[in-house]
Parts: C-alpha cells; structure tokens; sequence
C-alpha cells in the first residue's frame, strides 16, 4: 500500500479496496519504524488518524452511492518542511529563536491541501530558515538519506529499528528540504511541500530519488511560508510521480488576495496525457552545465536522457546560458542582502525566543539573537547588512540585482530562440557521504549544491527534477527539466514523458512492516 502513488491511491480509495484510516495507520508506523532517519520534527499523528477515520466514513459513503460530493484528497498523509506555518501546530525552522513558536494561522498552499481533505502527518526537517543544502545544519540534528542505509540489525527484524546506524557512513538527503524529500522516498506520506529558494526542493528530490517541483514565480502563494528570500521564495512539491506533483498543483495554484506577488489571472487546472509525443520538441542542453566536479556517473546519465529525446524524434541541440558563471556569487549578495532584512523581526519581543536580559533593550536584541541563531544564519545577517551598507550598496546589492537581470535575459532569449525545454543535471554528483559533507563549512557546500538549481530562481522559471537512474553505487540520480515563465504545464509533460521512459524503480522498505 506505501508504495503506490498519489494517483494510485485515490484511484483505490474511490472503489473501496483500501480505507483512508487504514493508509494512515500504516503511514504513521512506518514513520515510527524509521525515525533514526530524522526526518519529522514534529508529530501529527492523533489528529492525522482522528481525521482519517472521518474521511473513511465519507469514503464509504461515496463508494456506496450515499454521497456524491468528495474532495479528492481526503484522509491522504502529506507532510509540511517546517517552515509553513500551521495553525496550532508548532513551527520552528528548525532554529531556537522559533523553538516555542505556534502560529495563529495556516499557509495559504497547506490550506488549500487540507481543504481538499488532505492531513497532516507532520512537521519535517530542514536547515536552519532553509540557509543550506544537506538539511544537516537544524537543531534537531540532521536528516539521513535512506538509500543504501543499514540499520543496526541485518535481519531486516522490526523489533529494534530505532538504533543507531552501523558505523558505515551513511548519506546525506539534500537540503533544505531533506525531512520532506524522505518523507515521500520512505513512503510515510504521498506528497510533501518543501520551500525552494535556490533549489532547496530539487536538490533532496534528486538525492532521495523522487520528483521535485518548482513552479513558475508567482504560481503559488508564500503566505504563510516563513521567508528566507522573497523575490526567490516558492514553495515547493515533492512527490514520487510526475502525475502526483500535478495533482497537487492543480490543488493549491492560483491568485491568493494574502500575497500581493501571486498571478491574478485565473489558473486553469490541467491533466497531463498518457500518450505524449515528443517528436516536435526543441530541447536544449546549456553548455554552461558541464561545470568543473560533475562526477561520471551524472554526465554519463545527462547524456543518455539527451539520447533519449533525440532517439524519440525531438531536435537536440546545444545551447549557451552566458551569465550562468557569475550566478551563484550573485545569487550569495542577493540571498545575504534579503536575509538581514527578513531576519530582522526576530527580536524576543513579539514572539519566538527571548534571552533572559533585563539591563537594556539593545542587550536583550543581541542576547536573544546570539541565542537564537546558529553561525550560518548569523553569518549571512552580517554579510548582508555590510552588502546593505550606504557605502557598499550600489557596488553589490544594486550591481547584483543587475546582474540577475541578464541571467534571466540569458533564459528568455533562449527560449525566444525555439528551445521549448532545457535539460541539465540537478546536482553535481550523487548523495554525497555525511562526513565528506561536513568537512566544509555550510557556504562552501551550497555553492557547490546550488551550482544547476539557482538561476532558475533568479530568473524565475518553471523546473522540476525527475530521478534518471541510479550511480554504480546504487544512489539515485535525478535530472532537471526548465521551461519558459508560465509553461509549467509543458514542463509536467516533457518530465512525465522522461518518467515513463526511465521506469525508475523506487525505493522499497516493505520489509520494515513483516512483523
């Protein structure tokens, strides 16, 4: 049952071979049977199965011909990276300075989910505020990957699978979004949102191997999703098939009155076809991206999807992002800049932490920060508020904001030039080892991390990241499909069409439930 899709779910919960409270059950022991992979930060299971029970008798109900009406994701486990907000359920971002914080209010796209009978399952893991790429920098410790994982008994018994991992390293799963990446690979739940600020949802969904989706700037609302970036800022969907990620699209997309950057005009809600045919389709292949540390076994899978297409009858050619080599060190000002303004609101007087400092106010805001913070995010509040300085404003924040213009210039004039859809690896290499990760501090990796997945940010285009096949190592590898402002729709399909061709086995933990 944990290993069917969204789709495939709702499709069995209409004809009554599994119940909406039996699906949750099993979510929810799946989840306790794992989770020395760290990945849920915060439980919702009581109300997830109270929920669930509810939505078993409006299934039954429908099955039997007694109610006609039913909303398509009722009783279905999603879960939540933990920086939406949710109403009464605590929300932290995975920081001290919001360890005590529960907010008054939903997220717009959660409340979109749970008006479609959606439920919660939980709370997952990220970097602090989302400032990173492996989700290992949190105050509840970091995320492990669950791919080639080896619990501390072989036997693949379930009495004693909450101990500690065989001295063998294990990997990380991406970040920021990693809680949400293994939410979906583990099968605990059929769908997850993550954020995504510069990749943060499609580099965990290549390194868990599942689908990561960033939509079109705009597409979907940010109320309620605590910001790191605003003008870069989109939540994200992680699911295990193309189709998934589209039905939950169609489900929270479109103008929200609480968020003035959403797109008025009305969003119409597609289906993605069975039969698609690509034979008319420009790809392109951004010579940009064959960047220095892209490992073999990325290249070697890059390569065979450009095949692929063109073995399928689509025109493959290479193209040039020009602009993308100063990306990342533009991306660094931009990032820095809107966090110390972003940041700023955490002062211990409203909400959220407070230091235990009575002498003066300006002690109490630099206590209560100190406190509140780790070194990564009080690093980037320094770096920006010197980018922000009178004196250094127009050399960096003002010079970078010119410089993201061109990288987005670089996409639309390649898209006016015929390429209906760009396709570039996610990450430079498979799901690297935790102690190779740390060895770096957290800058260092998210320039590496970040390298193919930011300038879509920047310039505000439509991708997502489907898994291509798996390293010699036995790790996925995910490739990424970018399309033109507002395409998201061609995108889906163009990725879907790659899915069907790949048949990408997921990952399998059913023998964690043999008793």
């Amino acid at each position: 049952m944990l290993s069917l899709t969204l789709r495939e779910t709702i499709n069995k919960l209409k004809d009554g071979s599994i119940s909406a409270a039996e699906l949750c059950e099993k979510c929810i022991t799946r989840a306790r049977r794992i989770q020395e992979f760290n990945f849920i930060v915060k439980d919702n299971f009581d109300q997830a199965q109270e929920e669930s029970l509810q939505s078993s008798r409006l299934w039954s109900e429908y099955v039997s011909g007694r109610h006609h009406e039913w909303r398509k994701f009722s009783g279905i486990p999603f879960a939540i990276k933990d920086n939406f907000c949710t109403k009464d359920i605590r929300t932290t971002c995975a920081s001290n300075i919001l360890s005590n914080y529960v907010p008054p209010y939903t997220a717009t796209v959660v409340q979109r989910l749970q008006d479609e009978g959606g439920v919660i399952i939980g709370k997952t893991n990220m970097d602090e505020f989302a400032m990173g790429s492996g989700s290992t920098d949190s105050i509840f410790g970091p995320v492990r990957n669950p791919w080639k994982y080896k619990f501390s008994q072989t036997d693949q018994s379930t009495d004693n699978l909450e101990g500690q991992a065989v001295a063998d390293d294990w990997h990380i799963a991406g970040g920021s979004s990693g809680g949400s990446a293994v939410a979906v690979a583990t099968g605990t739940c059929l769908g997850a949102f993550g954020s995504d600020t510069g990749g943060s949802t499609r580099n965990p969904a290549a390194y868990c191997g599942v689908v990561g989706f960033k939509a079109t700037y705009g597409r979907l609302s940010r109320h309620g999703l605590i910001p790191l970036v605003n003008s870069l800022d989109v939540p994200g969907i992680l699911t295990k098939s193309v189709d998934d990620a589209n039905l939950i699209f169609n489900a929270v997309a479109g103008h929200d009155v609480r968020d003035s950057t959403t797109i008025t005009d009305p969003f119409e809600k597609f289906t993605l076809p069975d039969d698609i045919n690509v034979t008319n389709l420009h790809i392109g292949i951004p010579k940009e991206y064959h960047a220095p540390g892209l490992s073999p076994c990325v290249l070697d899978a890059w390569r065979r999807a450009a095949d692929m297409f063109e073995n399928a009858g689509a025109k493959v050619s290479q193209v040039s992002l020009p602009h993308t080599q100063y990306s990342i060190i533009c991306y660094g000002v931009l990032c820095c800049a809107e966090v110390a303004s972003n940041m700023s609101r955490y002062d211990g007087i409203e909400y959220g932490h407070r230091a235990k400092i009575e002498d003066s106010t300006e002690e109490l805001y630099a206590a209560t920060r100190h406190e509140g913070f780790n070194d990564v995010v009080r690093g980037r509040i320094f770096a920006g508020n010197f980018f922000l300085l009178r004196r250094n404003y127009d050399n960096f924040f003002i010079k970078a904001q010119k410089v993201r213009r061109l990288i987005a210039d670089d996409f639309r004039n390649v898209f006016k030039g015929g390429v209906d859809i760009l396709l570039t690896p996610t990450t430079l290499t498979e799901a690297p080892s935790y102690t190779w990760f740390t060895e770096e501090d957290n800058r260092t990796r998210a320039e590496e991390q970040d390298v193919f997945t930011q300038p879509i940010n920047m310039a505000g285009v439509p991708a997502i990241t489907v898994p291509a096949s798996l390293s010699h190592s036995g790790l996925p590898i995910g490739l990424q499909f970018v399309g033109p402002n507002f395409h998201d729709r061609q995108v889906l399909t163009v990725a879907k069409w790659f899915e069907q061709q790949t048949n990408f086995k997921q990952l399998d933990l059913s023998y964690l439930d043999k008793s």
